[in-house]
């Protein structure tokens, strides 16, 4: 695998982190730690994923994330700029992943912020959301277009730049599929199973399928309904047959404003102020139906991302232009 980057050694980022100090970490995952470094490609910041090779699966993680992301370019994902395979002061084989910097941070701290969130405190708006949920879903689509799969798609693998645009990240657990939606998809090579987070994988996976672009779909309807709600699918309320999708499809559509996130509306009304509260609910109502429509039980019925994206653009449409369902 190569890159044409600019080459990062060990103690470059060994210094830019300030030998991966506390203070330097924005991040962790099942394979690595991410550290924000004071190195500059150009006039980018970058973010170093550091892989811990200890933990099984860690390797795999790295190879499998160099190579979706060698092959692939779109504005709405986390761009990778160079890779670093060295040993470490003590002798330990080391291996890095160098990425452009996002400032706003993960998708998971600004629908469930927290003491130890750096960021400064507020809520997503209505637009911010639908924004984000439009350039997550194109991303999505690019690749299912590879195809790629992610795997593991959640609010903390979606990452926000200074302009709160959104790019999908982490593609650790991601696999290139032979052949097309309509062919039984074949891995690349054996992986030990599918993997991913629990709320967010797909029914049929826990079943022994295989990984599949409407898998993806799946777990983005899920996300999608999180973002506007505000409500993890692992909520405690969740059990005894109740699930996030099955909480939102009660609701569906006469009580959709008793189950949505009014943090995105200002308190003293009942949607943004630039925006008519009719137009408010003809938006959400879709983003809704959308979010069920992805994370439906049976693969077969889910609608496929390129479908997805009409229907969210449609929706920001009917809030932004005023259009009726």
């Amino acid at each position: 695998m190569t890159f044409e980057h600019k080459k990062v050694s060990y103690n470059d980022l060994l210094r830019a982190t300030n030998s991966f100090s506390l203070e330097n970490r924005i991040g962790s995952g099942t394979f690595g730690v991410v550290y924000k470094a004071d190195i500059r490609f150009g006039r980018t910041m970058i973010a170093v994923k550091v892989l811990n090779l200890d933990q099984s699966g860690a390797f795999r993680s790295f190879v499998s994330e160099c190579e979706a992301l060698r092959n692939v370019r779109h504005r709405n994902l986390v761009k990778i700029l160079s890779v670093c395979s060295s040993i470490d002061h003590q002798g330990n084989a080391f291996k890095a992943l160098i990425f452009e910097f996002m400032p706003n941070g993960s998708m998971e701290t600004w629908l469930h912020p927290n003491a130890c969130t750096n960021l400064p405190f507020r809520d997503l708006t209505l637009t911010e959301r639908m924004n984000a949920a439009i350039d997550i879903a194109m991303a999505l689509e690019y690749l299912h277009d590879v195809p790629i799969v992610h795997c593991d798609l959640k609010p903390s693998n979606v990452l926000l730049d200074d302009n709160m645009t959104a790019h999908v990240g982490d593609f650790g657990l991601a696999r290139f599929l032979f052949g097309s939606d309509t062919v039984p998809a074949q891995l690349t090579r054996s992986t030990g199973g599918i993997k991913g987070t629990i709320g967010y994988i797909p029914p049929e996976y826990g079943m022994g399928s295989q990984a599949s672009t409407q898998g993806d779909v799946y777990s983005y309807g899920i996300l999608l309904l999180e973002m506007f709600t505000g409500i993890r699918p692992t909520d405690e309320r969740f059990k005894n047959g109740l699930s996030l999708h099955r909480h939102v499809e009660m609701a569906f559509p006469e009580q959709v404003m008793d189950i949505i996130d009014t943090k995105m509306f200002p308190l003293d009304l009942g949607c943004e102020n630039t925006f008519a509260p009719e137009n408010c609910l003809n938006c959400l109502v879709s983003v809704i139906r959308c979010g069920l429509q992805c994370s439906k039980e049976l693969s077969k019925e889910r609608i496929a991302m390129v479908d997805v994206v009409k229907e969210l653009i449609s929706a920001r449409s009917k809030l932004l232009r005023g259009e009726g369902n």
